[in-house]
């Protein structure tokens, strides 16, 4: 019989975090945009009604109102769905949080095109690419439930700016509860002499089931889940790929500005060899469910499987 996966959400990791951190931190606040249902802030809310604030469907309101408590000594945590969150919010998070180096996490969830059936308009290809950019900003993509639930913990250790992205679907669960985050730093989940896969957030575990179907054609992948975008670890990333000497990126972004982006401009300085990028080829989403939106935007175990043959190639 097959061994069933277990899944969960990583804004369900999130809203675990924040129950958990509310206990731990008494100057630990929750903001959210009319959302706490579906980025599952909700539970905080019920457990400390005093620290949380619904701004109502006021994304840039919200940031603003986030940078007071947190120049007030607050730790803030905020949510909303990404595309709001990182577009209509945008100049308040540069301006406002990130240029004062101010202590917010923001961490929407619903992000990339897996938000499902609510189209183009709620689905965000640029949002990684959007909070990369900006000076001093720490952009994290958590992996899993466990990860998530570690990120946002570890967020509140870190004095200043994070951005964690999270999203809707429930995914394989990769790690256990006793998995440390090691912020900054890549997690290399399988080890490989012929290929090396970063990938970030949904992505990895689509990496790992391609790394075992390749492993039956006697490729062996090495695996490496990227989930600290910003700061990238050069080292950890030029460590693999001196060793198998191509590279495959793997994200659920726009392949302008995010993963790949940030790879190849790393390869492009130090270590130039042959890369092929997994990603949404300059396109905005479209209405689906899960499994059809993956399989429209290539964005499967099989896809990976094709760029790691072709990249091979290229290798010779």
């Amino acid at each position: 019989m097959e061994k069933k996966v277990v899944k969960k959400a990583t804004r369900e990791g999130y809203g675990d975090a924040l129950l958990e951190l509310g206990k731990e931190y008494e100057n630990v606040v929750v903001l959210d945009a009319d959302l706490a249902k579906s980025t599952q802030s909700f539970k905080f809310k019920e457990a400390f009604p005093d620290r949380f604030f619904d701004c109502g469907v006021a994304e840039q309101n919200m940031m603003g109102v986030a940078a007071g408590l947190a120049a007030s000594g607050m730790i803030c945590y905020t949510g909303s769905f990404a595309i709001f969150a990182t577009g209509r919010a945008f100049e308040q998070i540069r301006n406002t949080i990130v240029y004062s180096n101010l202590n917010v996490k923001i961490c929407p969830s619903h992000a990339g095109i897996t938000v499902g059936e609510d189209g183009a308009s709620h689905q965000t290809v640029e949002d990684l690419a959007l909070m990369r950019v900006i000076p001093n900003l720490k952009v994290i993509v958590p992996a899993d439930y466990y990860e998530a639930k570690a990120a946002v913990k570890a967020a509140a250790e870190i004095n200043g700016p994070v951005f964690i992205r999270i999203g809707r679907p429930s995914l394989p669960i990769i790690y256990d509860e006793d998995y440390q985050f090691k912020f900054g730093k890549v997690f290399r989940l399988r080890e490989g002499k012929d290929v090396t896969i970063c990938a970030l957030g949904i992505m990895v575990s689509a990496s790992l089931e391609a790394a075992e179907l390749l492993s039956k054609k006697g490729i062996d992948v090495e695996v490496l889940n990227v989930h600290t975008l910003k700061p990238l670890d050069e080292e950890g990333i030029l460590e693999s790929v001196k060793k198998t000497g191509v590279v495959v990126t793997a994200e659920e972004h726009s392949v302008i500005g995010g993963l790949g982006g940030a790879v190849a401009e790393l390869l492009g300085k130090k270590m130039p060899l042959p890369m092929e990028m997994i990603g949404i080829q300059d396109k905005f989403g479209t209405s689906g469910n899960t499994s059809e939106l993956l399989d429209h935007f290539k964005l499967t175990q099989n896809d990976i499987v094709d760029a790691v043959k072709l990249v091979l190639k290229r290798k010779g």
